[in-house]
């Protein structure tokens, strides 16, 4: 079983949608057995809190459902439960470093460095920008989450 963690600050615009693409692609793929997934936030502002109705509908627009998520913080445990623990940007990779477990490092990975064709490194915050942001979040998110899935058959799966 191959565990993955998204992570934004709130647990209610990126991650969320990056878990939602995500569990959609792998589920598309088949691999929903040995794939599982899950989001939380940095923050503990929205714990309990379904994604923002934005993300929702943008989300929907593409045919991919987060009705069912909740926000939640991450925790230190959260290294020892999941392979990979995936920052939506520098600031929560900084505050997941801090958090991470002594050897434990090696999980966690900026997002967007399984979408070297970007050319970018974050996901940007939508929650406060423009209204077509969650569209371009997706879009990147999108972009990751085949390259996160590529590299998951390529060293976990491969085994």
């Amino acid at each position: 079983m191959v565990n993955v963690l998204f992570v934004c600050l709130g647990n209610i615009c990126r991650s969320p949608t990056a878990e939602g693409v995500f569990r959609d692609l792998v589920r598309r793929e088949g691999l929903d057995a040995v794939i599982k997934t899950d989001s939380a936030g940095t923050s503990g502002w929205h714990i309990g809190a379904p994604p923002d109705g934005r993300a929702r509908e943008a989300a929907r627009r593409r045919g991919i459902d987060l009705s069912d998520l909740r926000g939640r913080q991450t925790r230190a445990e959260d290294f020892n439960d999941f392979d990979y623990l995936l920052a939506m940007d520098r600031r929560n990779h900084a505050a997941l470093a801090q958090l991470a477990p002594q050897g434990r490092e090696d999980r966690l990975h900026m997002f967007l460095s399984f979408a070297p064709q970007l050319s970018l490194t974050e996901v940007p915050d939508p929650y406060y920008g423009a209204g077509d942001g969650f569209e371009q979040v997706l879009d990147m998110i999108e972009a990751a989450s085949r390259g996160l899935l590529d590299h998951i058959r390529a060293t976990d799966l491969a085994r």
